[in-house]
C-alpha cells in the first residue's frame, strides 16, 4: 500500500486570519447543498441567492456556480473581519486546507503553509479525517452554471 506523507495525520486549526478568503481571485465552487445551506442561512430562495450571491464560470468544457468577489477580490461572504456565513460556509471552505492539491505532497502542503498560519498547528486530523474531507469533497457534487 502507498504511503501519504499524512499517514501520521496533519496538524491543522483555523484561525480565522481570512488569507484564504480576501484579496486573491479565486473560485468558490458549490454544490447543491452549499446553495441550499448557504439560501437558508441568508433567508433568502436558492434562485434569489444565486443570483445575488454568485456567477457562472466556466471551467474547460462545464459550467459551474462560484461565489461572487468583491471588487478587491475578497469573498462576497466575508464582512467585518470574517466570513458572515461561517458556519453555512461551502465544503471547499470547510474541507481547507484538505484538498487533493494541498495534500499531494508534503512540499505542497508546506508551499500551502505559507499564507495559512494555521497549519502545522492546533490539533491532529488522522490520515481517516483527512481521508474523509477528500471524499466529501468529491463526493458533493459541483452545482452546474
Amino acid at each position: 500500500m502507498e504511503k501519504n506523507f499524512y499517514d501520521s495525520g496533519l496538524r491543522f486549526e483555523c484561525t480565522r486570519c481570512s488569507a484564504c478568503c480576501r484579496h486573491t481571485p479565486g473560485y468558490v465552487f458549490l454544490s447543491a447543498s452549499d446553495a441550499d445551506r448557504l439560501a437558508a442561512a441568508l433567508k433568502l430562495t436558492r434562485a434569489e441567492f444565486l443570483r445575488q450571491y454568485c456567477r457562472s464560470v466556466d471551467v474547460g468544457l462545464a459550467r459551474r456556480v462560484s461565489l461572487k468577489e468583491k471588487p478587491n477580490f475578497d469573498c462576497i461572504l466575508w464582512e467585518n473581519g470574517g466570513c458572515s456565513q461561517y458556519a453555512a460556509r461551502p465544503v471547499q471552505c470547510r474541507a481547507f486546507p484538505f484538498w487533493s492539491g494541498v495534500v499531494a505532497s508534503s512540499e505542497q502542503w508546506k508551499l500551502q503553509a505559507r499564507t495559512c498560519p494555521g497549519m502545522g498547528r492546533g490539533k491532529l486530523h488522522s490520515k481517516e479525517e483527512i481521508e474523509a474531507w477528500l471524499a466529501l469533497r468529491q463526493g458533493e457534487g459541483f452545482l452546474e452554471g
